[in-house]
């Protein structure tokens, strides 16, 4: 099936080209969000006359995006997630997951807009791109970790925590009087 994108849309087109797609994906996606007519001959006379519209509409949606990337750009929230001692996560972090961690902290953003290539699988600090509009991307950080006091050792905010604790050994060691010094002269 051909349609007339009305914006541009990643990996397939600019605005106003004539492309070919599967037909369940102009009729279910394309088509009923609005990014697309079918392409008939009225339908290209239609476009051409409402271009400017068109056009217009997308710099104005385009120049709110780019008010907005100011705001979200560097911006780094925290999930905090079960993990095994290898930092394998029980389950994954997902769109949903990130664009619900941006929101409680205060920045807006809708699962659509992540960008991720996998669900994230183990903690650490994981790069995310955020699409706020399909020439408008930018990077986030999220900071996947077991516990609070964890993220923060991976965002570099606290000192990791020593065992200062001596082991049976050692403690024996010390009550009978025996020190470094004795051992290795």
């Amino acid at each position: 099936m051909q349609v007339i994108l009305l914006e541009r849309v990643p990996k397939l087109g600019q605005m106003g080209q004539v492309v070919k797609v599967r037909s369940g994906f102009a009729r279910n996606f394309l088509i009923p969000q609005g990014k697309a007519l079918r392409a008939t001959d009225e339908a290209q006379k239609a476009f051409e006359q409402r271009r400017q519209q068109f056009e217009a509409r997308n710099l104005e949606r385009r120049s709110e995006a780019e008010a907005a990337a100011k705001d979200v750009e560097g911006k780094s929230v925290v999930i905090v997630r079960q993990a095994s001692e290898n930092r394998q996560l029980y389950g994954s972090v997902g769109p949903r997951d990130v664009a619900e961690a941006f929101t409680a902290s205060g920045v807006s953003l809708d699962r659509g807009q992540i960008r991720l290539e996998s669900p994230i699988k183990t903690t650490g600090i994981h790069e995310v791109a955020v699409a706020l509009h399909p020439e408008v991307e930018v990077k986030v950080s999220v900071n996947v970790a077991r516990t609070q006091e964890e993220a923060d050792i991976q965002a570099g905010r606290a000192a990791p925590v020593v065992d200062d604790t001596l082991n049976d050994e050692d403690a024996l060691a010390l009550e009978e009087g025996v020190t470094e010094e004795s051992i290795f002269g």
